[in-house]
């Protein structure tokens, strides 16, 4: 079953209020308004895409290492997930078909690391429930985000409701800014030129990981070549 299949299906559950979810239809609209708001104020148009040059950045891993992207792009070509945080379901199912995906990544010469915004102790425990084998790197502030063009404010009704919700993204973040990045999936080559870029404001749609395979052989073939 693809990734967003996957997605779909756990989304006619949740939406529905199906046990274990049991979640009331006003707290869908609202869900759904959040979204339609985003996806009409046309913020995805203000990522970067393929063609443009990726930031570079350093940031912690969950064991509070540095990682840069200059070094890893020195390995290889590197391939980005921007995510909302343990508590999202969505961004948990990416985050398993990424490391099922992992290992044609790697054939390929590619890192494979994952951001978002929540603290150390959250991404261990992203780490440990998805069973993961690459690094979930902590974006503070949702800096690097927003150098990627993916970091929004949430409305006022949105918080009250992640609130009542007890979806506290400042404990989750360590931050209270209450701002997220809109999911986003890229490949950069070494050059640092983004050769894959794919962001959705919706964030129950994501991106297949085989769509990048074939801009990492694009970038094997410039390393070979």
């Amino acid at each position: 079953m693809s990734l967003q299949a996957k997605l779909d299906a756990f989304k006619a559950d949740f939406e529905a209020g199906k046990p274990p979810y049991n979640v009331p239809a006003s707290v869908i609209e609202i869900m759904h308004r959040a979204t339609a708001e985003l996806i009409a104020l046309g913020v995805a148009g203000n990522a970067l895409k393929a063609g443009d040059t990726a930031p570079s950045f350093i940031l912690n891993n969950p064991d509070d290492a540095p990682v840069s992207s200059s070094e890893l792009l020195a390995k290889g070509p590197l391939v980005l997930s921007f995510y909302r945080g343990v508590w999202c379901p969505y961004c948990n199912m990416e985050l398993q078909a990424l490391e099922a995906a992992l290992p044609a990544f790697r054939k390929l010469g590619a890192n494979l690391i994952a951001i978002s915004p929540q603290t150390a102790v959250n991404s261990r425990k992203s780490v440990r429930q998805n069973n993961l084998d690459f690094p979930i790197l902590s974006d503070v502030h949702n800096d690097v985000a927003a150098a990627f063009g993916l970091r929004f404010v949430l409305p006022d009704y949105l918080v009250q409701l992640y609130t009542s919700l007890k979806n506290d993204l400042p404990s989750f973040n360590g931050d209270d800014s209450w701002t997220l990045p809109m999911p986003g999936r890229f490949v950069i080559g070494q050059d640092g030129v983004i050769l894959y870029a794919e962001v959705n404001p919706d964030y129950t749609r994501r991106p297949e990981p085989e769509d990048m395979l074939p801009a990492l052989r694009k970038a094997a073939q410039s390393i070979s070549g």
